[in-house]
C-alpha cells in the first residue's frame, strides 16, 4: 500500500528538478543576450538615409555603338626606285605635313637632271642656227634665188628644233620630278606607325609601304542607325529648333560631352544590314581616342526642362512594378509605385508616384517595411 505513495512523492520530486534546470536555463540565456529584453520590450526605430528629391534639366538620349575612325591616313610608297638611304623620324613621332620622312639615293637622280639640262642646252643651241638658216632661206625665196621647195625644208627644220626645245623642257621637268621624289614628304600631320622597310633597302613603286600616318585631331566617330528609326532620328538631330548634344563614353568609362565639327549621315543603305552609316567629327587634342577604338555614344535631340527625377539607389521591383519608399514627416515609411521616365546617369525620370516634396529612403531599404516608423537622416 505504501509503494504507490512512494512512486508518486519520487516522480514529483523529478519534476520539480527538471522545472527548476528550465527556469535557470531561461535566466541564463537572457544573462548571455541582453538585447532579448529589448525585443521584449519593442524595437527600436531603424535609422535610414533620405534624400530630397531634385528637377533636372533631362536629355532623351539615344546609346549607340560606335567605332573610331581616321579622317585621313596615308600610306606612304615611294614614286622612284632606288636604295634607302636615310629614314628621318622615330617609330610613333608625330610628323608634320612637308617632313622630310625618306631619302632614297639621288646620284643618278641628280645625273638625269644634268644631262637633261645639257639636252635642252643643245636644242636652244640648234635653234638658233636651224633659225638663222630659215631666215636666209626666207631672204633668198624672195629675191628668187631659191625655189619655194628649200625654203619649206628650212621651215620644217625650224619647227622640229622649236619641238626638241620643248622636249628638253619637258624632259628636264620630269628629270627635277623624280629627283624630288627622292625625299619622301608627309602628305598629312598625325602620327606615323614603326618603319616598315628600313635604311639599305631596295624600294620601289612597288613596295606596299614604307610607313603608315594617320590623322587624330579632329578624329571621326561612325555608328549606324537603323532603317526604321532613319528618318524620325536625323529629323530630331537636325532639326532647327533642337540642340544637338553628343557624349562619347570612352574605353575607360569616363563620358566626355564632345562638340561636332561635322555631323552627316552617309548617302546609301546598307543592304547587308538595313542600317545608315553616320559619322561624328570633332576635336581629339589629347588623343583620348585612336582609330580602331569602339567606344558608345550618347546622342540627343535636346532638354526637357525641370523634370523631376529620383536616384536609382532608391529604386526596388516586385511583382507590381518599380517603387520607392518615402519618410513623411511623422517619420513613417510609405511605400510608393511609380511610373518612371528616362534614366540619366544616377538619376532617373519620374513621371507619376512622387512629389517634389517627398523624401526617398536611399541607404537602409532593407531595414524597413511599409508602416514602419524610422529614424530618417538626410543626405544630399
Amino acid at each position: 500500500m505504501k509503494t504507490p505513495q512512494i512512486k508518486h512523492k519520487k516522480l514529483l520530486r523529478q519534476t520539480l528538478i527538471l522545472g527548476g534546470f528550465f527556469v535557470a536555463g531561461i535566466c541564463l540565456h537572457l544573462l548571455l543576450t541582453p538585447n532579448r529584453a529589448a525585443m521584449f520590450a519593442g524595437a527600436k526605430e531603424a535609422s535610414v538615409s533620405v534624400q530630397a528629391l531634385t528637377k533636372q534639366d533631362l536629355r532623351d538620349k539615344k546609346k549607340f555603338i560606335a567605332s573610331v575612325e581616321a579622317i585621313n591616313s596615308v600610306d606612304i610608297v615611294p614614286q622612284v626606285s632606288g636604295y634607302l638611304e636615310e629614314v628621318r623620324f622615330k617609330d610613333g613621332a608625330y610628323v608634320n605635313e612637308g617632313d622630310i620622312l625618306f631619302v632614297i639615293e639621288q646620284s643618278k637622280f641628280k645625273a638625269n637632271v644634268e644631262s637633261a639640262e645639257a639636252d635642252l642646252e643643245k636644242a636652244k643651241s640648234d635653234l638658233i642656227q636651224i633659225s638663222n638658216d630659215f631666215k636666209r632661206q626666207e631672204q633668198l625665196y624672195k629675191e628668187k634665188i631659191t625655189p619655194k621647195a628649200e625654203l619649206e625644208v628650212a621651215e620644217n627644220k625650224l619647227n622640229q628644233a622649236q619641238a626638241s626645245i620643248k622636249q628638253a623642257e619637258a624632259n628636264l621637268t620630269l628629270a627635277k620630278i623624280n629627283l624630288g621624289y627622292t625625299e619622301i614628304k608627309a602628305p598629312i600631320s598625325g602620327y606615323i606607325g614603326k618603319v616598315l622597310v628600313t635604311k639599305g633597302n631596295y624600294v620601289s613603286p612597288s613596295v606596299p609601304s614604307l610607313a603608315r600616318i594617320v590623322q587624330t585631331d579632329p578624329i571621326r566617330i561612325a555608328f549606324s542607325v537603323s532603317d526604321k528609326d532613319r528618318l524620325t532620328f536625323l529629323k530630331d538631330v537636325h532639326s532647327d529648333n533642337t540642340d544637338a548634344h553628343f557624349e562619347v563614353v570612352h574605353p575607360n568609362g569616363e563620358t566626355v560631352e564632345v562638340k561636332a565639327d561635322n555631323f552627316f549621315a552617309d548617302n546609301e543603305i546598307n543592304s547587308d544590314t538595313a542600317t545608315l552609316p553616320v559619322y561624328l567629327d570633332y576635336k581629339n587634342p589629347n588623343n583620348a581616342l585612336i582609330p580602331g577604338n569602339y567606344v558608345d555614344i550618347l546622342v540627343s535631340n535636346g532638354a526637357r526642362k525641370n523634370s523631376l527625377v529620383v536616384p536609382t539607389v532608391a529604386l526596388s521591383q516586385d511583382v507590381n512594378g518599380t517603387y520607392a519608399m518615402t519618410v513623411d514627416s511623422e517619420n513613417v515609411v510609405h511605400q510608393k509605385y511609380l511610373k518612371l521616365g528616362k534614366v540619366s546617369g544616377t538619376v532617373q525620370e519620374v513621371k507619376g508616384g512622387l512629389k517634389e516634396t517627398d523624401l526617398v529612403i536611399v541607404q537602409g531599404l532593407q531595414k524597413v517595411q511599409d508602416g514602419a516608423k524610422v529614424n530618417p537622416i538626410l543626405v544630399k
